[in-house]
């Protein structure tokens, strides 16, 4: 055998300086037909500066694409830059239907030619400079709520056929009193959850067609984005779960939000503040208000509490933590190698339910986490919720989002309990947990160590976080309202909505709502990758990912996203969109899953009990 020889190594593309043509800053520019009616191109690059300058060119709009390629306004159906690609791509109508008598180009690769000799204008002198303090986040404001399914979607790498699967009605209307995109996100959240089961279910009867159709409307969407709220037993509607001292405070120099609804981070707050336990929560407000915004929520960061300061966009950008949150909200990648294959529970052909046979084993409490198990069990899967005797809990919001779950209490600072969780792993396709990254790697159960253990099956570790795996904050506690305070959203809130507030919430907590579809999507997509390349998989999803996204959406204009009904209790919410079903705390009237599936069941087959009610195993047949 000859001695092997290495490829000299490629050099990227040099990106010109002055004026030049598309052909001399892209790395690939193509063309090819999409279906026989359309057609898409795609422009990719070898270095971020080329695709930031052609991006921020403004030269790829819909109407240049009108001037060269003679469309109508409908003519063109996507038109997005791809930012994990350092790509653009544009779907448009082909003018004439593949294979019609007396076309020049069946297959449509040809058609990128106007693109070639496009004119890019020179860099400016401080471009480099402007690409450091560039908004941490990209612009997706023309995007419909198709748009951001379809880009999730394929940057996940999943086919494309399956996207004509999807129906969204009354889409990219208002749905919740908001300067943001809620109804678009919590559409295309749920309908990327309910799409990804669906994809499932048609390759567990190794069928080649794409997905049955799924359904998600947008008003019960937007409704399901506060269903621990729009619920009652026994006719009454659940308590509030937030503590008597939170909320917005006035510092010295702004204002924090101090959390409370846990009573550990309540009386830490209290005595980090020199307060009495019974403190009011004027006698709190009056302890805050010397302090300097940021340093309180420093020191309360080192105490293990939560407070976050209130800060505008401009002055989130400035943060290193904004740079380091991705820019897709799932965050997917192979962890380690296993055989190609579906889990055991998966195999076998037809079931009622998308996921029926899947074993989830979560570790999760409040909002986020327990939302991605919620939604893996309303299409099937046997989710096994452990909680801990030793932390509190929120009875209210467990409930709700108990449903469709079986219950397991163990404390994992005893032996006993930690071994009976590492038997319980040993069953389970997907572990499902919502504490801080790297928080359970000292027990042995990093996603590393657990894809090395699980080499001959493969596992999915599902990770919900606040701030994400990357970054100066990401070991730091927080939920919903206290990124929507740090991050500038509340701030914008109530600019748009005019009435002089510091600060305004969202009406739901939509970051805790789509972050749990979005890993419940994660984690079926994780599936499909085991089914198709095997392996074992990590994903990641964080609250302030979910909020960079939505941000990236666009806000209305002015008061004009207010200009809509809200929902405030069961009696607004249209019967069709309720369940009444019996549950181990009374009768219970809920919010129903939005999504429906043609031919396949959705919905929970267990309704909520109190914690710890059931047996320590799971429901159907072991790994073999």
């Amino acid at each position: 055998m000859g001695k092997e020889t290495l490829e000299p190594l490629k050099k990227l593309k040099p990106v010109p300086a002055g004026e030049c043509e598309m052909v001399d800053i892209a790395k690939v520019i193509r063309s090819k037909n999409s279906s026989p009616s359309e057609l898409t191109l795609d422009i990719v690059f070898d270095e971020r500066e080329a695709y930031e300058r052609v991006k921020n060119a403004g030269i790829l709009t819909n109407e240049r694409l009108m001037n060269l390629y003679h469309l109508k306004p409908g003519d063109i159906i996507v038109n997005m830059f791809l930012e994990p690609a350092l790509a653009w791509k544009c779907t448009l109508r082909r003018p004439w239907e593949q294979g019609t008598v007396g076309e020049r180009d069946t297959m449509g690769t040809q058609q990128h030619a106007p693109l070639l000799t496009l004119k890019v204008p020179a860099a400016s002198s401080s471009s480099s400079l402007k690409h450091k303090l560039a908004p941490a986040t990209p612009d997706r404001s023309g995007f419909s709520t198709a748009d951001s399914v379809q880009y999730i979607w394929e940057t996940l790498g999943l086919p494309s056929a399956s996207l004509q699967s999807l129906q969204l009605p009354d889409a990219d209307k208002l749905a919740l009193p908001s300067s943001f995109k809620i109804g678009h996100l919590a559409q295309a959240s749920i309908g990327l959850s309910a799409l990804l089961a669906a994809q499932i279910h048609t390759l567990r009867q190794q069928k080649t067609t794409r997905p049955p159709s799924v359904t998600v409307p947008l008003r019960h969407a937007a409704i399901e984005f506060k269903s621990e709220r729009l619920y009652t037993l026994d006719g009454q509607p659940p308590p509030s779960s937030w503590g008597s001292i939170g909320g917005l405070h006035k510092t010295s120099d702004g204002y924090v939000r101090l959390h409370d609804s846990f009573p550990n981070h309540r009386n830490g707050a209290k005595a980090l503040l020199g307060c009495i336990s019974e403190a009011s929560r004027a006698a709190v407000g009056e302890a805050i208000a010397p302090w300097r915004s940021v340093d309180l929520e420093t020191t309360a960061f080192d105490s293990k509490l939560v407070i976050s300061a209130l800060r505008s966009y401009e002055q989130w950008d400035k943060l290193p933590q904004a740079r380091a949150i991705a820019d897709l909200p799932i965050q997917l990648r192979k962890i380690g190698e296993s055989p190609v294959s579906l889990p055991t529970g998966l195999r076998g052909g037809p079931a009622d339910k998308c996921l029926r046979g899947l074993r989830v084993l979560e570790l999760s409490r409040v909002i986020a986490a327990p939302v991605a198990g919620k939604t893996l069990a309303s299409h099937g899967a046997d989710v096994l919720w452990v909680t801990s005797p030793s932390l509190p809990n929120q009875p209210s919001l467990d409930r709700e989002f108990g449903r469709g779950k079986r219950t397991i209490q163990l404390d994992l600072n005893t032996d006993p309990d930690m071994a009976e969780l590492n038997r319980l792993l040993d069953g389970a396709d997907v572990f499902l947990q919502g504490f801080r990254p790297g928080s359970l790697a000292s027990r042995g159960l990093s996603p590393e160590a657990l894809a090395k253990k699980f080499s001959s099956r493969g596992i999915i570790c599902a990770n919900m976080s606040a701030y994400g795996p990357n970054g100066p904050w990401s070991q730091r506690r927080g939920f919903d309202s206290l990124v929507q305070t740090c991050s500038g959203m509340n701030v914008s809130e109530a600019e748009h909505f005019g009435a002089g507030e510091a600060a305004r919430p969202t009406p739901c907590q939509a970051l805790d709502h789509a972050g749990g579809y979005f890993l419940a999507a994660g984690i079926t997509a994780a599936l499909y990758k085991q089914a198709t390349e095997g392996g074992s998989w990590q994903v990641d999803v964080s609250l302030a990912g979910v909020m960079k996204y939505l941000r990236s959406l666009g806000q209305y204009e002015g008061r004009s996203g207010f200009e809509t009904t809200d929902y405030e209790c069961v009696r607004d919410v249209p019967s069709e969109n309720l369940e009444t079903r019996e549950t181990g705390f009374g009768v219970m009237t809920a919010v129903r899953h939005s999504a429906s599936i043609e031919g396949v069941a959705v919905g929970w087959d267990i309704m909520p009990k109190p914690l710890g009610s059931d047996e320590k195993s799971h429901n159907v047949t072991p790994h073999v």
